[in-house]
């Protein structure tokens, strides 16, 4: 038997006025997601757990079996294991991502906050950027270290986990009071601001009508992680398939390999099919029994509040990736069980996580269900009438 979990980062949504009153998931044409729930087990599962804030690391975490209570210790510390960062056990990691904040005359912090992404700037444009941040403000405390697009790292020297606000969750907003205390985490982010405003790729930027990416911004601090192996954990080899240094993080510290997919980018346009044909090869060809295949596009557009866009993402998703999964899978004849779900929501509504919980769909191979009458949406999974508190225990059901 071989296991697939395929994941629409921030996929779930709530009732759209323009879209009539539906989810964009409900709303999209996914002809491939509504064939399997007809012949899958279909419900709801809190990925969440109560007090714990909504982020893709902690239900990322649940998804992949590992109780977030017991395992969590920050976002940034897992985004270090993919960069290759060897944590001490006295650093704090901390997010660092290149934002657009307001470009005018007012002085920092009564700028507003207008795109966490910076328009989804190149990793390419992106590592420069950081780079001319890490001359001016790197040093024996603080150094930088780049990532992916926006998504970069600060490594804190004997740091304290302070409280930190995502981007994501202010956006529009003046950034005054969501600034840290601490004063050298501040003053950082302030000088980020004339470093960058005026840079020839921001200059450029402008030119094209594109968000310069012109603040960093801190967020998501923690201490180095220490999660069990994955293999030892489930006794299956295990490959994850994503763009981003969170999951590929997690991949590392459960000791699963990382499979790289050219043009995987974490956006709307990035490699569905590519994706999905590693995915297949891991399980058929190169010895795995178990593949994760993140695609962060509909949280992307969530943040953005793009209804059209994220439909968009949906659609591609189900039609360039799972149909091709399935009739891969289908084709070899090899049997296999099939986990899709979101990790969270990301509603177009409020541009930022929320905690409600997200349908699951569960397929095998080895016993399709008979003609069942739901859809895959959030209206549906309440029709079936089976709900997982703890999310993180939905592995188990995937792999019994």
């Amino acid at each position: 038997m071989k296991y697939i979990v395929i994941l629409g980062d921030g996929m779930a949504d709530r009732p759209v006025p323009e879209l009539g009153g539906k989810t964009p998931l409900e709303y999209a044409k996914t002809p491939t997601l509504d064939s399997l729930a007809a012949v899958s087990v279909l419900g709801a599962a809190r990925t969440i757990p109560e007090g714990m804030k909504p982020g893709s690391d902690t239900a990322n975490l649940a998804v992949m079996g590992y109780d977030p209570k017991k395992y969590y210790t920050g976002r940034s510390p897992l985004e270090a294991l993919s960069i290759g960062v060897d944590m001490k056990e006295t650093d704090v990691a901390i997010r660092c991502n290149l934002v657009t904040v307001s470009d005018d005359d007012k002085p920092y912090g009564e700028k507003k906050i207008i795109d966490h992404s910076s328009g989804e700037i190149s990793t390419e444009d992106a590592s420069i950027l950081l780079d001319a941040v890490r001359k001016e403000l790197a040093n024996e405390e603080f150094q930088f270290y780049a990532g992916v697009s926006y998504r970069h790292l600060l490594i804190w020297d004997k740091g304290s986990v302070v409280e930190l606000t995502p981007p994501h969750d202010i956006l529009g907003k003046v950034i005054g009071q969501y600034l840290p205390e601490n004063d050298k985490l501040r003053a950082m982010m302030e000088k980020s601001y004339d470093i960058l405003n005026n840079h020839p790729i921001n200059v450029e930027r402008a030119k094209l009508g594109l968000n310069k990416a012109n603040s960093v911004w801190f967020w998501g601090a923690g201490t180095k992680p220490g999660l069990t192996s994955f293999e030892e954990k489930r006794h299956l080899k295990g490959a994850m398939i994503s763009a981003v240094d969170l999951l590929k993080g997690i991949a590392v510290g459960a000791g699963m390999t990382n499979i790289d997919v050219p043009g995987a980018n974490g956006q709307l346009n990035t490699n569905y099919y590519g994706k999905a044909k590693a995915a297949v090869k891991a399980v058929l060809e190169d010895g795995f029994d178990f593949v994760y295949v993140h695609v962060e596009a509909p949280d992307e557009m969530g943040h953005q509040g793009s209804v059209s866009r994220k439909v968009k993402s949906i659609e591609y998703l189900d039609q360039k990736l799972i149909a091709v999964v399935r009739e891969e899978m289908d084709r070899s004849g090899e049997d296999y069980r099939l986990l899709i779900m979101p990790d969270h929501p990301t509603p177009v509504s409020v541009r930022t996580h929320t905690t409600d919980p997200v349908p699951f769909l569960l397929y095998d191979s080895t016993n399709p269900l008979p003609n069942m009458k739901w859809k895959y949406n959030e209206k549906d999974m309440e029709l079936a009438e089976i709900y997982m508190a703890d999310g993180y225990k939905l592995m188990d059901e995937l792999l019994r």
